[in-house]
């Protein structure tokens, strides 16, 4: 037996693996997705969203690219892996992920490429988007002036090619490399960490979610947590899982903040938010 069974559930429902059936539609979520589908209707060409690690940008890109209907949006969502990226290697990434064909080695050409394959998606009656998560990393002037070349691209009845750039705090410096291109964000939306009252209702979602069918979280238990965590989601899910675990360990049908107390110090998280291992 493990904690699964244990507490009756059917999956682990805090795993930091993204996972659309776990997503938690926050208030600031449903207005961050509201606000960004207007920026795409409108053809504003560049968006942006700001958080600190662990707030849930990558989820919402997920979402976000989950709700783009196929047959209205011609979308991609790019993740940056490593700092050394080059704009070569971006704009072969823009062209395979928006349907180029035969995508050419040379820039000139491949931005011709490019732009007439934004051509053909807008006599589509579709609207290209291209989201790029971790965009922070991507701290070159060079690359942000070919952000702003490609924004150039447009019709009468907006942009060809719409970018959302998702960030940490970071982004804001690396936009402030271009500062035409800077100028051009049209929306920009700054995702906060939980309050309270939503790591309460995050942690019950996602124990929902996972088949539970009772509480398995003290009041107390669930104060701390959010104390412990300060509502940030990555590691809500750390420290839920590890108390979920503890609890099944001690045999408890309830979890109290004594299980959350035990995690915190085996997890190096204190009260002031200071931290060695999450």
């Amino acid at each position: 037996m493990d904690y699964l069974e244990y507490y009756g559930l059917k999956e682990h429902p805090f795993s930091n693996v993204v996972d659309s059936r776990f997503y938690f539609n926050s208030h600031q979520h449903s207005d961050a997705l509201m606000k960004l589908k207007y920026a795409i209707d409108t053809k504003k060409g560049l968006a942006v969203v700001i958080g600190g690690i662990g707030t849930g940008k990558t989820t919402l890109a997920r979402r976000l690219l989950e709700e783009l209907d196929e047959n209205t949006y011609e979308a991609a969502l790019l993740v940056v892996v490593h700092a050394t990226v080059s704009s070569e290697w971006l704009f072969k990434k823009f062209a395979i992920q928006l349907g180029v064909k035969d995508v050419k080695e040379d820039k000139v050409e491949l931005l011709a490429q490019i732009y007439n394959r934004l051509i053909e998606i807008n006599d589509e009656n579709k609207i290209a988007i291209v989201m790029i998560d971790e965009v922070q990393m991507l701290n070159s002037r060079e690359i942000m002036e070919e952000f702003r070349g490609l924004l150039n691209m447009e019709t009468s009845d907006g942009k060809l090619l719409n970018f959302i750039f998702f960030g940490l705090p970071d982004l804001e410096e690396v936009l402030s490399l271009d500062e035409p291109l800077k100028q051009r964000v049209a929306v920009k939306i700054k995702v906060r960490a939980f309050s309270e009252q939503d790591t309460k209702d995050y942690i019950t979602h996602r124990l929902n979610i996972a088949g539970c069918e009772k509480d398995v979280f003290s009041e107390d238990a669930v104060k701390l947590i959010y104390k412990y965590t300060h509502g940030l989601a990555r590691r809500i899910n750390t420290v839920c899982d590890n108390v979920l675990l503890e609890g099944y360990l001690t045999k408890a049908d309830t979890i109290d903040g004594s299980a959350v107390k035990t995690v915190a110090v085996d997890l190096g998280l204190d009260l002031e938010g200071k931290m060695t291992s999450l």
